[in-house]
């Protein structure tokens, strides 16, 4: 087999590709920011990617100490994926490049996307000033996953798992309606109608909610 191409040069940004610049190493690195994963869960996040390819670049990022396995206590008793602490402070990195990555002018926003790529997109995209004077708990079910979201003196926090507090409004959705409520100006009514979203408690946090993740203005 051959070995991995490395860039032999002093820089450590060089550095850094040679670590996590191979294909689908940074996607992984996306899949897992929110949580520790099982190969199964990486595989729906990833449909793009072969079982072995996946577990090359999961065997890579183990070995230079970004991802870690772990068994779970039983009743589970699953082997997960996690990042490590190290592993973690790439997340500013993804971020960052998502927000560079939108501005440009060949993005596809109605493109498909990972139920976690959409959270970290929110959470990416999020702008402080249009929440001003939005207090609220959010329930968000998209398909068999679930977060809570509190939005409230100008921040943001979402997290896998139901809220702790009732939340002032639930949405139940897929990500390619929640994208398109959010990025591509799909109505509420419409969704509803159409069957394609639920929204149990109060509506107008929901559509205030939608309108807090704005596109960055695209690159000349």
């Amino acid at each position: 087999m051959t070995s991995k191409r490395r860039y032999e040069d002093g820089c450590a940004a060089a550095h850094a590709l040679d670590l996590v610049g191979e294909r689908w190493a940074l996607l992984i690195v996306r899949e897992l920011l929110l949580g520790p994963k099982r190969f199964t869960d990486l595989r729906v996040g990833l449909p793009g990617v072969s079982p072995n390819v996946l577990a090359q670049r999961l065997r890579e990022l183990e070995d230079v100490g970004v991802v870690r396995r772990r068994k779970l206590a039983p009743p589970a008793a699953s082997r997960v994926y996690e990042l490590t602490a190290w592993g973690g402070e790439l997340e500013p990195v993804i971020t960052a490049m998502g927000r560079w990555g939108g501005r440009s002018p060949l993005m596809h926003h109605d493109a498909a996307m990972s139920v976690d790529s959409l959270i970290l997109a929110l959470r990416t995209l999020f702008d402080s000033h249009a929440a001003q004077g939005l207090g609220a708990a959010l329930v968000l079910r998209l398909g068999e996953d679930t977060f809570h979201i509190v939005v409230g003196d100008g921040a943001f926090e979402v997290a896998r798992g139901e809220s702790t507090r009732p939340p002032d409004a639930v949405i139940e959705t897929d990500t390619a309606t929640m994208n398109a409520l959010v990025w591509n100006d799909r109505g509420i009514a419409e969704a509803q109608s159409a069957g394609d979203l639920v929204i149990e408690g109060d509506a107008e946090v929901v559509g205030r909610f939608l309108d807090l993740f704005p596109l960055p203005e695209p690159a000349a």
